[in-house]
């Protein structure tokens, strides 16, 4: 008698949203020994207070309990000026995102993204089955498209993702304008992400008592860095903030993230000198790229978008090449490419070494 072959069972699908979803694979591998330009990270690392709060507060038994986060929840609300109600702390700004998206959109809501801006956010949303409606930023020199985006608003719209300043563009938003979008869309959840505030100053940050629909985000990926400590924070009203509470996981935050934003907090003095001297150097990027006669747009952030034209990527490979990344921005806005602003002496042999390229043979 024959064995009986059993049927093979169908395959398990994923919802929908997930299948139309491009995959997000972020190039990370071998950057080790590198001049990293090509991710806007702290470019000398993080505060030495951070490494010495670490080894005096961490001990073998704290590595086997849950975290607790009353203590740094304080420490960050008084810092940054709001109540600890006001305050969400998150497995870096992409759980922000997320546990808003998750809060506040259900199934095909319209959710409103710049184009183009950070990936995450068109990430989320499509993850949670929204549907996504574009503004793309003005193209004659990417900057903010206020009477476009407000154009745009509809009853439908349930959310508004904007990072400001931008990436990758560089450019951004005042707070008339955010006034003007929180005003025009009161239905809708308004997040500034603000990885960037620390290097252009501008913050809706004091407007979550105002505003019930405004959101506001920080990192301590950038220029406190922490990048590979994944914490950040979410704030908004204390009601909001409930609401949110309960979309998140009660342990998303690790007890290492917890206890360096803490740190990191109280060295007011190295992030004040580390932003100056970002300052200087991206002043000293645009000066030594306009002798190169190379095409820049505005930018107050960590990092400068430049033209490079059909040598975008040849000229990232090639640099590479020489120990120095930057990140090819061309599938996106055809032919740029974005670099990091590190200290003066980073962008100095960055210039250095693109000038050898770009005067030279062609890559």
């Amino acid at each position: 008698m024959a064995e009986r072959v059993a049927p093979t069972p169908p395959s398990l699908m994923p919802r929908a949203a997930v299948q139309r979803m491009a995959p997000y694979s972020p190039p990370t591998g071998g950057r080790t020994g590198k001049l990293r330009l090509d991710f806007n990270e702290n470019t000398v690392g993080c505060s030495p207070r951070v490494i010495e709060f670490l080894r005096e507060k961490l001990t073998q038994g704290q590595l086997a309990i849950y975290p607790e986060y009353v203590e740094t929840i304080t420490e960050l609300a008084a810092f940054f000026g709001v109540s600890t109600g006001e305050l969400l702390l998150t497995n870096g700004t992409d759980e922000a995102m997320q546990v808003m998206l998750n809060t506040y959109v259900d199934d095909n809501d319209e959710v409103l993204l710049l184009k183009p801006s950070y990936a995450m956010y068109r990430f989320y949303a499509e993850l949670a089955g929204a549907a996504v409606h574009d503004v793309e930023y003005r193209p004659a020199d990417l900057s903010f498209p206020l009477e476009e985006v407000l154009a745009s608003v509809r009853p439908a719209t349930r959310a508004i993702l904007i990072a400001n300043p931008n990436n990758p563009t560089g450019t951004g938003v005042d707070l008339d304008g955010i006034r003007r979008i929180l005003e025009a869309a009161p239905g809708a959840a308004v997040l500034i992400d603000e990885a960037y505030f620390e290097f252009c100053g501008v913050t809706a940050l004091g407007w979550i008592r105002r505003y019930p629909n405004l959101f506001v985000s920080r990192t301590f990926s950038k220029v406190y860095g922490m990048a590979a400590m994944r914490c950040g924070c979410l704030f908004s009203s204390a009601e909001n903030i409930r609401w949110m509470h309960k979309a998140q996981s009660p342990y998303s935050v690790n007890t290492l993230a917890a206890l360096a934003a803490r740190a990191a907090i109280r060295d007011r003095e190295y992030v004040a000198n580390y932003v100056s001297e970002v300052v200087a150097a991206r002043a000293l990027a645009f000066e030594g790229l306009a002798k190169l006669g190379i095409r820049t747009f505005p930018s107050q952030a960590n990092f400068i978008l430049f033209q490079a034209g059909e040598r975008a990527i040849p000229i990232r490979d090639a640099l590479r090449d020489r120990g120095v990344l930057i990140r090819d921005r061309s599938y996106e806005i055809p032919g740029c490419v974005r670099v990091t602003i590190g200290t003066r002496a980073q962008i100095e042999r960055f210039l250095d070494e693109l000038g050898k390229l770009w005067n030279g043979a062609k890559p």
